[in-house]
């Protein structure tokens, strides 16, 4: 009962991008060809609210529903950082055609092929947190 509120925002957050197309593999096709502003827009948007919902979070001091206060801790620059894991997360994204939250999205829509990349995504977080004492950071 405690965890009922996530899964009701799960579950609109599933049916708003379904309604949205967000989940659709043409979509993202028509992304990677620049052939449509569709993603392009929902992300501008994501990102622009995502910037505005922090600011209010850091100016307001903003506590969790639990009453804890939020802190966001400044993070490391690092271009090649960001260059390469994006290049990654991009390539497995038009691998795949989905990102991370809408792959679970797909599996609720009846799409199980999905699972393959849910699970090669667990085992390559499994691989990192096992290794990333050894790489460069």
């Amino acid at each position: 009962m405690k965890y009922l509120k996530y899964l009701v925002l799960g579950i609109v957050f599933g049916i708003t991008l379904t309604k949205a197309e967000i989940i659709s593999w043409y979509r993202i096709y028509e992304m990677f060809k620049f052939q449509a502003f569709h993603m392009y827009g929902v992300i501008g948007s994501a990102v622009v609210l995502g910037i505005v919902i922090t600011q209010i979070i850091k100016r307001t001091r903003m506590k969790t529903l639990s009453g804890e206060p939020i802190v966001i801790s400044p993070k490391k620059f690092s271009i090649a950082r960001y260059l390469i894991g994006g290049i990654i997360f991009g390539l497995g994204w038009a691998m795949t055609g989905a990102c991370p939250g809408p792959m679970f999205i797909l599996v609720g829509n009846g799409v199980f092929v999905i699972l393959v990349a849910i699970a090669s995504g667990l085992l390559g977080t499994y691989v990192y947190g096992r290794i990333k004492h050894k790489l460069p950071h």
